[in-house]
């Protein structure tokens, strides 16, 4: 009596509906990494992964931005410790779509802080600082790579699209320094409630104290 046996073809199309879920899973993974380019061809840690999801989710399903997001994409992302249990969600894309990025700042923050559970989003762009040439080279360093310039850069992305109109250095007891910097009134509404995030995450990319105010205006 002949034994009952399955062929190797009856395996594959019992197997078929898991094939191609397993298939789209994947094809759709690989063209959400499209949405991320890191330095050096470097794997994208799982959270990377997890923004480049979100971001061509959104370029997919979101008509307020979509066109916008097409061609953009992002160098690297981590989430921060910024007070108690409190995460910022810190995401550095490429210095020459920094433009692009801010014409949809407000809408791509938002949509992208209901994805991550309301944890906030600042946007920065990635910038290298050079080290200062040494004793006699002939090579110059342009200013906008100087840790200074680096750094007054990063500010100024942190709290975009608010603007900062003044700074000022206090010094403590024990001589360390605290940056007081002010941000236009203007914004006021739309920061107030961020201004934590933006001195913790400058503080853990800087190393610098800062501290954010609104400057007092006359009644």
């Amino acid at each position: 009596m002949a034994r009952n046996t399955i062929h190797p073809h009856q395996l594959l199309l019992l197997n078929i509906p898991d094939l191609a879920l397993k298939l789209e899973l994947s094809f759709k993974m690989y063209t959400a990494l499209q949405k991320i380019h890191k330095d050096k061809d470097a794997e994208p840690t799982e959270f990377e992964e997890t923004v480049a999801q979100a971001l061509f989710d959104l370029e997919s399903t979101n008509q307020e931005i979509k066109s916008d997001l097409k061609d953009l994409y992002i160098n690297s992302a981590m989430q921060i410790d910024v007070s108690g249990n409190k995460k910022a969600v810190v995401i550095h894309v490429p210095y020459r779509l920094r433009k692009a990025f801010r014409k949809i700042h407000p809408r791509l923050v938002r949509e992208l802080e209901k994805k991550f559970s309301g944890k906030e989003v600042v946007l920065i762009a990635t910038r290298r600082i050079l080290r200062p040439p040494k004793k006699g080279s002939a090579a110059q360093r342009p200013r906008t790579r100087t840790l200074t310039a680096v750094h007054e850069a990063i500010l100024e992305d942190i709290v975009y699209p608010a603007e900062i109109v003044g700074k000022r250095i206090r010094y403590r007891l024990d001589g360390s320094k605290i940056m007081k910097v002010f941000l236009d009134i203007k914004a006021r509404n739309d920061t107030e409630t961020k201004l934590e995030t933006f001195a913790g995450v400058y503080r853990k990319l800087s190393g610098k104290d800062v501290v954010f105010e609104f400057p007092i205006t006359e009644a």
